[in-house]
């Protein structure tokens, strides 16, 4: 497979990404069209097991995903800033402190927004909670499993 098609299956996870922390947009089954793509073209026993393995990961989330009470958007003050600083915090926490650290970067990305935009550590702690319970455990578990994904590519790519 050549770079610029590496590329491309790199920028739809990250799409991927990013589609987990936007309502609407099916992230967790981009990361999974972007492996298969990848698996079809480099057609290495390794490429399958992780076809096979992001396969599992992801139907197993979207179980955990549809156990869980389900998002109430409205009333919660969710914003685009929290989202941001929630997907920039989860990344940082994997980078640093790997695979765990999504996330407790992603409740302090959250955090760090409302205390930010609320000033106080009590108003911000009661509203990360909040957030927490509306949304933000069910973004959590699929933000997690396409981190998972994404690494696991991107360690077969850069370690094979």
């Amino acid at each position: 497979m050549g770079v610029w098609q590496l590329l491309m299956v790199g920028l739809v996870m990250l799409l991927g990404l990013l589609g987990v922390l936007i309502p609407g947009v099916p992230g967790s089954w981009l990361m999974w069209a972007a492996v298969a793509w990848w698996a079809l073209q480099d057609t290495s026993a390794l490429a399958w097991w992780l076809l096979v393995g992001s396969t599992v990961l992801l139907l197993v989330t979207q179980g955990v995903v549809w156990h869980l009470p389900p998002r109430r958007l409205r009333g919660v003050g969710v914003t685009r800033r929290m989202v941001v600083y929630a997907g920039v915090g989860a990344l940082l926490g994997f980078i640093l402190v790997p695979v765990v650290g999504a996330v407790p970067g992603y409740v302090g990305g959250i955090y760090l927004s409302e205390r930010l935009r609320l000033g106080g550590h009590g108003p911000a702690m009661t509203s990360t909670r909040t957030v927490m319970r509306a949304i933000g455990t069910s973004v959590l578990v699929e933000l997690f499993a396409c981190l998972v994904i994404a690494a696991a590519w991107l360690g077969v790519v850069f370690g094979a």
